[in-house]
């Protein structure tokens, strides 16, 4: 046997795996053997036997290649959640033996499982299930891994309708994640497995249908872990369906990452952009209007507009053209996109349009069915498409901030990050196949520097491709082979942390996503950069090549930002509100000491106007103090403070967010500190930060 320590599979760390001898294994250990006489270190949770992740009680022979899952990394940590999901699930059955199973996975920094039950459940009931959990904990139930027949299942979890419907779904072409969110935790493409558990006694406390692994024991779960919140959710994500009662939790190794975790989450509320939103007057969403559609109020929008003027200046500066597209478009365009077949219950319903009718109500012209765009790419095609095209016109690089439309959920909505209209900062690039890997590198680089630009410093890649299940991709080997490569030798030149991701590209090509990490170590996924032969396929985009003949270009979606909402929400909470200069609504604000000092303070702020400065003064009535604290409490970055030492110096006196203050500066000296702050976009916080 190989012994292996590595890192979460498909990361780059993990094809640099270092190889151990068998000294470095436990000695006197007879093959075929299990995972407890391997790796008694009880930080080990798993294993992962050649590739695969496996549960501690598996047994290897001496030829295959395994690895200890430790409780802290990745995968060992979606176990641990996962196995805290089994525990709620068998506490809340012993408390309401009649709920129902829905899925139980791990998800981001936690895991939730799902109930159908006749009444809600309460806070107490909370209370209740907690310490059930920990009873169940203390019990030490073995988890006891089985592979069981379809009709074996179907019996055994006979009372359990929720289950029924997956293991008619398991196997086949909905099974795993395509049954419904969380599903490949419980059904895939292989064998039907139940996990059991097992008291002290060898008695069978309990039993789930689920593809594992699991940590050994319930013991294992630790003090670690806490329920945090109850929610509705649809059976398989469909309004169509009944509606459950979700419960969420977090589990982690330790107490004391619990509660760091759990510090972390009062900072996030903190920072929680609605909130924030709401507190600095910059977005609202109007009942009148309509759930998940935006409205934004001046200051909000002086944001928004530079954060769109800035992204504009450098994608003209890089060789994009802006384009503009309609909102609306006839259904043949998204019947060619094929957007209507694979994306129709995320698009709005059709407006029929053009349909006459005469006196006695008789259709006399039919009318013609126009859908709300839920992508802009389509259009951008018809752009390339309206005329021949050279090799030499490419690469094309089109541009557009295109508002476009989802049918979502009201469950799913939340706040500027998810809504139902929102505007991409969309380009979508034609290139030749020989262009593709010099286009995507421009591109990263291009994104990469853009988001810097707006103060974010901390990235890493996920490159999604293709897996051995070759019914569910389209192209030819060759061009999966080579685009991934392309993908891959860009992500590489980076020197940013690598993730390759199996199986997870889109249908018709991989895929690079780029995220990054927030001020309190939060990570968001931000851009993309999707290589589609398709479309340009679905469209019959051609261009003639230098050799004279007709060629299919290539097509990169790439959008920077996702979209804007949700991109202006992340950095309203990666600065908590308090923006850089550049960006902050009101960048400076005069505070005279008293009244007879205004118009010495306006003298400065109209100076600084009309040099495009957003600069104001407080003439209220409000004593100094006051007008201080409201503007600290509404993050202006620069209160300039001025009373009769500064009229007679010709100096101003500058306070910053933290409370620190820069007494005397010159009038011209404080102009240039001011100028100097908006265009190195600074983040000024304190007097350090504008020295």
């Amino acid at each position: 046997m190989r012994l292996h320590r590595g890192s979460a599979p498909g990361s780059l760390d993990s094809r640099l795996s270092l190889e151990i001898s068998l000294s470095d294994a436990p000695a006197a250990v007879a093959y075929p053997a299990d995972g407890f006489a391997l790796f008694p270190d009880r930080s080990v949770v798993a294993l992962r036997v050649n590739g695969e992740l496996k549960d501690l009680a598996t047994v290897v022979a001496e030829t295959d290649v395994v690895e200890p899952v430790t409780a802290d990394s990745p995968d060992g940590l979606s176990i641990l959640r996962h196995s805290t999901a089994h525990v709620l699930a068998q506490a809340v059955q012993r408390i309401r033996p009649h709920a129902n199973l829905g899925i139980g996975p791990p998800i981001n920094d936690g895991f939730y499982y799902d109930f159908g039950i006749d009444e809600p459940f309460t806070p107490e009931d909370l209370k209740a299930i907690k310490k059930e959990m920990e009873r169940i904990a203390r019990e030490n139930q073995r988890f006891v891994r089985r592979v069981v027949t379809a009709d074996e299942a179907r019996a055994e979890l006979a009372h359990e309708p929720f289950k029924l419907e997956l293991i008619d779904l398991a196997g086949g072409p909905g099974s795993g994640t395509h049954a419904a969110e969380g599903a490949s935790a419980e059904i895939g493409a292989g064998e039907l497995t139940i996990y059991d558990n097992v008291t002290r006694d060898g008695e069978v406390a309990w039993k789930d249908l689920c593809r594992g692994p699991h940590v050994a024991g319930t013991r294992l779960i630790g003090n670690g872990w806490d329920l945090t919140r109850v929610a509705g959710a649809y059976w398989r994500g469909s309004e169509k369906n009944p509606q459950l009662q979700r419960i969420y939790g977090t589990a982690w190794p330790t107490k004391d990452e619990l509660r760091a975790y759990q510090q972390r989450l009062e900072e996030a509320a903190k920072r929680d952009h609605r909130k924030l939103g709401k507190e600095l007057d910059l977005f609202s969403f109007p009942e009148e209007i309509g759930s998940g559609l935006s409205v934004w109020h001046p200051k909000g929008g002086i944001v928004r507009g530079e954060m769109e003027q800035h992204a504009r200046k450098r994608h003209v500066e890089g060789g994009y053209t802006y384009v503009y597209t309609p909102h609306i478009s006839k259904e043949d365009l998204f019947l060619t996109s094929n957007h209507l077949v694979t994306y129709r219950d995320g698009m709005y319903p059709p407006i029929r349009m053009d349909e006459e009718v005469d006196a006695e109500g008789n259709v006399t012209k039919q009318g013609q069915d126009y859908y709300l765009k839920p992508m802009n790419c389509p259009m951008h095609i018809l752009i390339f498409k309206e005329r021949a095209r050279s090799y030499r016109d490419l690469p094309m690089r089109l541009a557009e901030n295109g508002t476009v439309y989802r049918n979502e959920l009201s469950g799913a909505l939340h706040g500027l990050t998810r809504v139902r209209g929102f505007t991409q900062d969309d380009s979508h690039l034609f290139v030749t196949p020989e262009q593709l890997e010099g286009e995507v590198a421009r591109v990263l680089d291009f994104v990469l520097s853009m988001l810097r630009d707006f103060g974010l410093s901390d990235f890493e890649l996920e490159l999604s491709m293709r897996d051995d299940e070759k019914s569910k991709w389209i192209g030819s080997d060759q061009f999966w082979e080579d685009s991934t490569n392309a993908l891959r030798n860009v992500a590489l030149a980076s020197g940013l942390k690598l993730t390759e991701v199996p199986g997870e590209a889109a249908f018709y090509g991989p895929k690079i996503d780029l995220k990054t990490r927030d001020a309190i170590g939060r990570t968001w996924q931000l851009s993309t950069v999707q290589v589609d032969p398709n479309l340009p396929e679905r469209f019959g985009l051609e261009y003639t090549g230098s050799d004279g003949e007709r060629h299919r270009p290539i097509m990169i979606h790439r959008a920077l930002f996702g979209s804007i909402e949700r991109f202006f929400a992340i950095l309203l909470e990666h600065y908590a509100g308090a923006f850089p200069v550049w960006l902050s609504p009101v960048q400076v604000m005069g505070i005279p000491v008293a009244e007879q000092f205004g118009d010495y303070l306006q003298e400065i702020v109209d100076r600084l106007r009309v040099e495009g400065v957003r600069a104001e003064v407080d003439h209220s009535d409000d004593r100094m103090q006051k007008k201080i604290r409201t503007h600290t409490t509404s993050k202006v970055p620069i209160q300039l403070i001025a009373g009769e030492q500064d009229r007679a110096a010709g100096t101003v006196s500058f306070r910053f967010r933290d409370g620190s203050q820069t007494n005397g500066i010159p009038v011209d000296d404080a102009i240039a500190r001011i100028h100097a702050a908006i265009a190195t976009k600074a983040l000024v916080n304190s007097a350090d930060d504008l020295a």
